[in-house]
């Protein structure tokens, strides 16, 4: 089967949500799945379920927490690099059928990653695997170089409200 790199990026809910609807598709599928979240580093309700599929789905975080309360630090960029590099190897083992960097151009918009990082993974991945790069502000080349691009836009959204977060729906 031929592989293509799919983006889902823009400032709107949903962009987790659809690589994680992927990732499900391709389980049921029999594909092998590898999900390195950039960033985050938190019990997200999800992780509790893929766990339970660990034969069809790997996930790991890459990430010290929320980056919108302070500047990226030092450990932050490790934890960035580590993740990258556990992306291209996850990539580029054989092993995975499907790899998704979540939130990889998050990490690239804070500086954590530059756009080189993501286009040299999107130039080493084999032909038979589907490579997704999610977050916010997608860099032009990425967009470029891909082969799909789904831009989520917000119309409106409860948080602007003051809704927060919810257990199972947003977290």
């Amino acid at each position: 089967m031929q592989g293509y790199v799919q983006v889902y990026t823009g400032d709107g809910k949903g962009k987790t949500t659809a690589a994680l609807g992927l990732a499900l598709r391709a389980a049921g599928a029999g594909l092998r799945v590898y999900i390195g979240q950039f960033i985050k580093n938190a019990d997200y309700s999800e992780l509790r379920i893929l766990r339970r599929l660990a034969e069809a789905i790997t996930i790991e975080q890459y990430g010290l927490g929320c980056m919108l309360i302070h500047a990226p630090t030092a450990a932050d960029i490790d934890a960035a690099r580590r993740g990258l590099a556990a992306i291209d190897a996850a990539l580029t083992a054989g092993t995975f059928d499907l790899v998704i960097a979540d939130e990889i151009n998050v990490a690239c918009a804070l500086g954590l990653l530059d756009e080189q990082d993501l286009l040299g993974l999107m130039a080493r991945r084999p032909p038979a695997v589907e490579l997704v790069l999610t977050g916010r502000g997608a860099p032009a080349p990425v967009l470029d170089r891909a082969d799909l691009v789904t831009e989520m836009r917000s119309v409106k959204h409860y948080y602007e409200r003051g809704v927060p977060a919810r257990r199972g729906i947003e977290g």
